[in-house]
């Protein structure tokens, strides 16, 4: 209990800073004294990791935090107390009859509870005048799951920050450094985009019929980045790494390629063995892999290494890579690939 009391000091103490030192937009001079502007009133509803975490934000550009909710009391209650000031309403989402009004509505849950919400908080107003909006925060969905708000008065958007937030002060200044996919009705639109600007961060927008295969995207490049990441580590552990000394020794590579990323289109960005066309080192690799595709641990390293391997050879080739060098790569994954499929056959049939 003292080691918790003492990480909630912490949160609470760098949630302040977090405040003291950001820089508040809104504010004049005027005739010797500094007003600010009137920023809209907000009430968020899923205060994990990422309500947390927006709740901060935008505190720390001058938002009114009105009224939070979690699933349980206690989760809104913990979040409250890294707000300063704290909000007025703090509820358990069975409590949602009682949430105010507010300018801004923002909806921060899993995915599968967002259509849900939406329907509680219609049903709990009649058809109200145009002026509030009914932000959510997936990266999934379009804004189309908010329609029972819209049905209500609601102008309705979908606001997704580009990034991977793993605590709430930290993901508030992750926050204001994101790129924001937004989409949805007009009104709402201008009003996320102008939280955007607000956090000093930069917006871009897609279709609503597009929104699944971009948040597909974002898995791939942060996500499945964290699996392919595991992957490896499990590779250098094989080599007698600890899995801790194996993620340290991996992270400066990492950061070298995502630096390349950022200075140079993919295909330039490729380095080492498949942007040199390396047969024989791209042959040995497979044997390898092969070989340790026996264990557990590394069942499918060999499987991820191929289908890279293929798209990699795309890179090489736009890059200039050897074609022929290039085709006996191509065909060292193919023959490897039907190993693989000969060798799961085989193992099935032993199972029978």
């Amino acid at each position: 209990m003292a080691a918790m009391r003492v990480k909630r000091k912490a949160t609470a103490s760098a949630a302040s800073h977090l405040r003291s030192t950001a820089k508040e937009p809104g504010h004049e001079k005027g005739e010797g004294k500094i007003t600010r502007a009137l920023k809209p009133t907000v009430s968020i509803i899923g205060v994990g990791r990422l309500g947390s975490a927006l709740a901060l934000a935008l505190q720390a550009c001058g938002y009114s935090i009105e009224a939070i909710a979690a699933r349980r009391l206690s989760h809104a209650q913990r979040a409250a107390r890294i707000l300063d000031p704290p909000p007025t309403h703090v509820l358990s989402a069975a409590r949602l009859e009682q949430f105010p009004l507010t300018d801004l509505t923002f909806i921060t849950t899993p995915d599968d509870s967002i259509s849900h919400i939406a329907a509680q908080l219609a049903a709990r107003v009649a058809p109200i005048a145009s002026g509030q909006t009914a932000l959510h925060m997936s990266g999934a969905l379009s804004s189309a799951v908010l329609r029972p708000l819209a049905d209500v008065g609601y102008s309705i958007a979908s606001l997704h920050p580009l990034i991977s937030v793993s605590d709430s002060v930290r993901g508030a200044k992750s926050l204001r450094q994101a790129f924001y996919c937004v989409e949805g009705e007009r009104q709402a639109v201008a009003n996320a985009r102008r939280i955007v600007r607000d956090f000093g961060a930069q917006s871009f927008t897609i279709g609503a019929e597009h929104k699944t295969l971009y948040h597909a995207a974002a898995v791939m490049a942060s996500g499945h980045l964290v699996a392919l990441f595991d992957a490896a580590s499990g590779m250098l552990a094989q080599c007698g790494l600890s899995q801790a000394r194996a993620r340290t020794v991996l992270l400066p590579l990492v950061q070298s390629t995502i630096d390349n990323l950022s200075t140079h289109e993919p295909a330039h960005a490729l380095t080492g063995s498949f942007a040199r066309a390396d047969v024989e080192t791209i042959r040995r690799h497979l044997n390898a892999l092969s070989a340790a595709a026996q264990s557990d641990e590394l069942r499918n390293a060999l499987e991820i290494y191929i289908l890279l391997g293929a798209r990699s050879l795309q890179l090489a080739q736009r890059n200039g890579a050897s074609r022929a060098a290039l085709k006996e790569i191509s065909n060292a994954l193919e023959e490897a690939t039907r190993s693989m499929k000969q060798c799961g056959k085989a193992k099935s049939g032993g199972r029978k």
